[in-house]
């Protein structure tokens, strides 16, 4: 996702606050000090540790036959994470695959325009226990010019832990879907696999039972109408196991029956013609039950289907917005120490509304970083004298729900200040605040300083 940044501002002590809300930039002035006292600077917050590697691996993509070219061999760069690193045997890990630098690009000299992509793929997992988990992403990009690169995305999708020990996550196969003047498909393979490990996680045994049910999808994408196989495992020998789709946490129309052979295993075929699917489950029983089924996988309903003679198709659309946000002013007065004493000079930032009005799986994460402050005659305060305390508030009946970034420094190199998750449907209003605070060394001279502080939404 190409980030949302605007030209910084930067104001002194003397300008007063305007308190008309504008359409800003993620850029605030920090407001400027008049300092006199001192106080220790703030102790930078731990690096978080994570396992997480990009790595590169061979490719091999077959563009669309409309294009007229040969298939591309090429390097694919990828990375692995995951939502618990240090999961219990029976927890469901979300995991995130993103393809950092595609093999494969626009295979045509006409442009494509932006949010026309659908992204499906699988991760391979390996270690302590196997699966390939399929993964799909939301329909978003950025314009790409003709013969130009496919721009970075991700896909996610779920896998159950089954055992303990170590797992590995490797990135797999994936297949770039355009919906523009037609439906194409371009499916990269990896050329020797399995592709090098990204992530690692470490699994515990919880102590409980565990539903070691698996299905695996012929494919992660498909129009409406189309069938779609599921292979499964583990499953009671003999049971009649149901096939059904999902949309979001209702179960669809589209359903099947297929029997567990006498291992547990089966093979079977479910038509998918519900648009809103984003998932396909099969369990034993009556009715979905996580503890007696497996899934959902993740599927994308990539284009419609045909039209019933004697029917008539209807249809309305819901325009997808954009994602922005509404800053309360552009500077900042922090409070004033004093010479030889030093402390926190402490203020709140302006209140920040992030509107996500995009609908579809995509969360979005708002960060922010600082400059020195400057003062008279070449004097300053590092970055990382400041920190910051955030909230956020969740409008009601918004889909996502709003998490505060952790308290700590801000610094030159950034920190979260507020996002959301990913999920299944995204989207809303929120509202960001933060109370800051500047660690003023006590014998800091005498004057003015001013920082700017810069707030990037993506």
């Amino acid at each position: 996702m190409r980030p949302i940044t605007h030209p910084t501002i930067r104001r002194s002590a003397a300008r007063r606050r305007s308190g008309r809300g504008r359409r800003l930039a993620a850029a605030l002035g920090v407001g400027a000090l008049v300092v006199a006292g001192g106080g220790g600077l703030a102790t930078p917050a731990q690096a978080t540790v994570t396992a997480s590697v990009p790595v590169d691996f061979p490719t091999h993509c077959i563009p669309p036959d409309i294009a007229g070219i040969p298939p591309i061999d090429g390097t694919t760069k990828a990375e692995i994470t995951v939502d618990n690193a240090v999961p219990e045997v029976g927890d469901t890990v979300t995991v995130t695959y993103t393809v950092v630098q595609p093999a494969a690009g626009n295979p045509v000299d006409l442009p494509l325009p932006a949010d026309i992509m659908t992204p499906t793929g699988r991760v391979a997992v390996g270690g302590a226990q196997s699966a390939s988990v399929t993964v799909t992403g939301p329909k978003k990009n950025a314009p790409v010019p003709g013969k130009g690169a496919f721009p970075s995305f991700s896909m996610t999708g779920t896998f159950t832990v089954t055992a303990p020990g170590r797992i590995t996550l490797s990135p797999g196969d994936y297949n770039i879907h355009t919906s523009y003047i037609m439906e194409l498909d371009t499916p990269c393979t990896v050329t020797d696999p399995p592709a090098p490990v990204s992530e690692t996680i470490i699994a515990t045994d919880g102590g409980g039972q565990v539903n070691e049910r698996s299905i695996r999808l012929g494919a992660g994408s498909g129009a409406a109408g189309d069938a779609v196989t599921v292979t499964g495992a583990k499953f009671t020998p003999g049971a009649a196991v149901t096939l059904a789709g999902r949309a979001g946490d209702r179960q669809t129309a589209d359903t099947a029956t297929v029997t567990a052979d006498a291992t547990g295993g089966f093979s079977g075929r479910i038509t998918v013609d519900d648009p809103a699917t984003t998932g396909i489950v099969a369990y034993e029983g009556d009715a979905w039950d996580a503890a007696r089924g497996a899934g959902p996988q993740a599927y994308t309903v990539t284009g419609g289907g045909e039209v019933p003679d004697g029917s008539q198709r209807l249809t309305t659309s819901v325009r997808a917005g954009t994602l922005s946000m509404v800053q309360d002013g552009d500077t900042v007065d922090l409070s004033a120490v004093d010479f030889g004493r030093g402390g926190a000079a402490r203020g709140s930032l302006r209140t920040v509304t992030v509107e996500d009005y995009r609908g579809g799986p995509a969360g979005w994460s708002l960060t922010g970083k600082v400059t020195d402050f400057t003062g008279p005659g070449g004097a300053a305060i590092g970055a990382s004298a400041l920190r910051w305390t955030p909230a956020c508030a969740t409008k009601p009946g918004s889909p996502s729900t709003c998490a505060a970034g952790s308290a700590g420094p801000v610094g030159g190199a950034g920190a979260t200040l507020a996002s959301t998750p990913n999920g299944t449907a995204t989207g809303g209003e929120f509202t960001v605040d933060a109370r800051l605070a500047l660690d003023v060394p006590a014998y800091t001279a005498p004057g003015a300083y001013s920082g700017v502080l810069t707030l990037t939404l993506t």
